[in-house]
């Protein structure tokens, strides 16, 4: 992961001219709409799309030849988790300026070039100027947005064994409200809000403490994303005014009111089907074990640690695995009435919060499992571009190959159209126009 890092710092450093820059021969995939164009060339200057498609070839521009590749936005993963993973432990001790510029790089190599840091994050970021020249791009790898610090309930979830030392637990809607306007103050424009009893029975949100977060949060632009498991919490959710669903509904079956409820207030949904297949998936070998893709996005360790007989058994013998494996099913299901109700779905994984939540897999990962709900391949790229862009405020700027928007893109070598698993195939990940990650390299 550090030579890694070293090469995103040298062809930051490498490809940081400001001259303008061809791509000839290109296939844009345009996510909405599913708008594909064919031996495409592409214009870049000052790190945005100048020109596409027939233009004069400015004099002085370095000419490239995409060989016919594949270009589609850059991805952006709605639902992370940042610096508190190293190696096989999740520790807030782990939370360093080092640790969070690595996974950044990790995240940038799999064509992920924006993140949002739900909820467990620590002042380190938000100190010396670090968190702002994440956000605006200026240090190698992808770009980190963060909900700061979220909300959980004191002497409830989420509980001991996470790395959520710094959530704010408020005991009455009065210091529900100190704390948003404290995210405020910091300039962030998301709430994460935990609202589950995740499996144990640990007492969860109170309806009147989230309904004054909420109501805060609005009142100052900001939106409230809810960490949620049951359907009775979702429904009181988005009747309190949530603006977004942090994972699937994942006990019952999606009734028709909550999804026109959902459609009319425009809540938008991250499934985060990974989440709950990684759950139980490492009970056995799964098939992608030794997928080199897969591989090089483990921590040091991992690969041995799902590989062992004790820990496969530990899995299969946890009080939730029965739980978790009911869970796929039943999120699955509900992506697909999400997806047919035309709700916004946005790409989110929870990567990072575990070891086997390997960051940058995961996300493709995520993509395969919309598509086998019944998510057509655009419906999948559209929410992993556009649709989570959208979800920090940056549509207008980036999830999109159009001109004047930054030029933030992959090369694939085959058509993620054609089969989703193609967004695998990175020939070339770049940054304002910048190659920051070469397969060849």
């Amino acid at each position: 992961m550090i030579s890694l890092l070293f090469s995103l710092c040298m062809l930051f450093t490498v490809t940081s001219n400001r001259e303008p820059l061809v791509i000839r021969n290109v296939r844009i995939t345009g996510v909405t709409g599913g708008k594909r164009t064919q031996a495409a060339d592409v214009l870049i200057r000052d790190g945005r799309f100048s020109a596409i498609g027939t233009f004069r070839v400015p004099e002085g521009a370095r000419v490239i030849d995409g060989n016919g590749q594949y270009m589609i936005p850059a991805l952006t993963s709605g639902h992370v988790h940042i610096g508190t993973l190293r190696g096989t432990t999740i520790e807030p001790a782990h939370y360093t300026r080092e640790n969070i510029l690595r996974q950044l790089a990790q995240y940038s190599s799999f064509g992920v070039l924006q993140v949002l840091s739900m909820g467990t994050d620590h002042p380190l970021l938000f100190a010396r100027g670090l968190y702002d020249s994440l956000r605006q791009g200026l240090l190698p790898g992808a770009r980190l947005y963060s909900a700061g610090y979220g909300f959980g309930m004191p002497g409830g979830a989420p509980g001991a064994g996470f790395p959520m030392d710094k959530l704010f637990r408020p005991a009455n809607t009065g210091e529900a409200v100190t704390a948003v306007d404290s995210l405020h103050r910091m300039n962030i424009g998301i709430v994460k809000i935990w609202v589950d009893d995740f499996g144990t029975g640990a007492p969860k949100m109170a309806p009147e403490i989230y309904q004054a977060i909420i109501q805060r949060a609005h009142q100052h632009q900001m939106k409230v994303v809810a960490h949620v498991f049951y359907l009775g919490d979702a429904r009181r959710l988005v009747a309190a005014g949530v603006d977004v669903l942090g994972h699937s509904i994942r006990d019952s079956i999606i009734d028709q009111t909550l999804l026109q409820d959902m459609k009319a207030k425009g809540v938008r949904y991250i499934p985060t089907l990974t989440l709950d297949v990684y759950a139980t998936a490492y009970g056995e070998t799964p098939s992608w074990i030794n997928d080199p893709f897969f591989v090089r996005s483990l921590e040091p360790g991992v690969a041995d640690m799902i590989r062992s007989p004790d820990y496969q058994r530990s899995v299969r013998e946890g009080k939730l695995y029965d739980r978790n494996r009911r869970a796929v099913q039943i999120a699955t299901q509900n992506l697909r009435l999400i997806a047919e109700a035309g709700i916004i779905i946005c790409l989110g994984t929870d990567s990072g919060a575990l070891p086997v939540r390997a960051q940058g897999f995961a996300e493709h990962h995520e993509m395969e499992l919309m598509v086998k709900a019944g998510m057509t391949t655009v419906q999948v790229l559209t929410a992993a571009t556009i649709n989570a862009a959208a979800l920090v405020d940056l549509s207008g700027d980036t999830g999109s190959i159009d001109t004047g928007k930054t030029a933030d893109f992959v090369l694939l070598t085959a058509d993620p159209v054609a089969d989703i698993l193609n967004t695998r195939s990175i020939g070339s990940v770049w940054k304002n126009g910048k190659m920051i990650f070469s397969a060849d390299q």
